[in-house]
């Protein structure tokens, strides 16, 4: 753990172990902060008492300069705060001089989506193989949900909320029309409705799954999708199935249900285009939040063009 010169600063780690009683790898976070909070003052020319609300927002532009992430510059900020808070009851200092500074804001990870043919070899898998006299029926039901969840982009709560049977005492229900469509009604975030078309391939997993339904679902049970006691089927059974899904389909990642909404969405933004479309399909209250997969967009471009512009990578000679 690295350590600052300063007996001050010493005595302010030994107090975070021996009051604080602070984890050891925080304590080493923060002796690492300390040491570039002493390097900075030095360099400044300034004693640390006597370092005010500008010199601690120079040593934080700094802490960014040597490209800290935001988190990092939050865990220094922490450090600094805490230790003119403790020199401040000691009345070493009358103010302090981190009070008012903030950290910047971390970027907003981009939701991770699988390729369109990933995504279509979870959702055309059987299902997950397994053997007894339930296993087909657990089969075309796994079939069936990731049908549903790549087809519809439903959430997981929208899919598990699905009856069998809409009415008024229904979250959500498929009406399964004739032809090659559907549409799916579910309760969506804030208790706002929406309907959702469900394609072919979606279409022939449930129509299939609800031959089988009988066979796990117990007397009187509403709901669509069903565990092996015959009841609603969990978010945490679900999420356990799926991974077992791509698994066996080949894919290369771990997927979870989100995955797959992710992956609905921003294929049907590269083969439309139409932002406005996509966020009625999500069940977006703003614009802003599908815009995320604008973003997604620019990278699957990005892809292809790095991958067949003959100008994109230069040539080695």
């Amino acid at each position: 753990m690295a350590t600052p010169a300063s007996p001050a600063l010493q005595a302010f780690l030994q107090h975070l172990a021996v009051e604080r009683r602070l984890a050891e790898r925080t304590r080493a976070m923060y002796a690492e902060a300390l040491v570039r909070l002493e390097r900075f003052a030095a360099e400044a020319g300034v004693a640390l008492e006597a370092a005010g609300p500008h010199h601690l927002r120079s040593f934080m532009v700094q802490l960014r300069s040597l490209g800290l992430a935001p988190r990092s510059i939050a865990i220094a900020l922490a450090a600094w705060r805490g230790l003119y808070r403790w020199w401040g009851r000691q009345g070493v200092v009358a103010a302090n001089p981190v009070d008012g500074l903030r950290p910047p804001k971390a970027p907003k990870p981009l939701p991770k989506a699988l390729s369109v043919q990933q995504a279509v070899a979870l959702a055309a898998h059987p299902g997950v193989a397994g053997s007894g006299p339930l296993a087909a029926a657990l089969a075309a039901r796994d079939h069936a949900i990731g049908e549903l969840l790549y087809g519809a982009g439903l959430r997981i709560g929208e899919l598990l909320g699905l009856d069998v049977q809409g009415g008024p005492t229904a979250a959500g229900w498929v009406d399964l029309a004739d032809g090659d469509g559907a549409t799916a009604h579910v309760l969506g975030k804030g208790a706002k409705r929406r309907s959702v078309p469900v394609g072919g391939p979606a279409l022939a997993a449930l129509r299939a799954w609800l031959q089988h339904r009988p066979a796990l679902a117990a007397a009187g049970e509403p709901a669509l999708f069903v565990s092996r006691r015959g009841v609603r089927l969990s978010p945490n059974q679900l999420r356990l199935r799926l991974a077992a899904q791509a698994q066996q389909a080949g894919l290369p990642t771990k997927v979870h249900p989100h995955m797959l909404r992710h992956s609905y969405a921003s294929h049907l933004l590269q083969s439309s285009g139409d932002l406005r479309a996509v966020q009625e399909l999500l069940g977006h209250a703003s614009i802003g939040t599908t815009q995320v997969y604008t973003k997604l967009d620019f990278q699957h471009l990005a892809q292809v063009y790095d991958a067949a512009h003959p100008r994109a990578k230069a040539k080695k000679g």
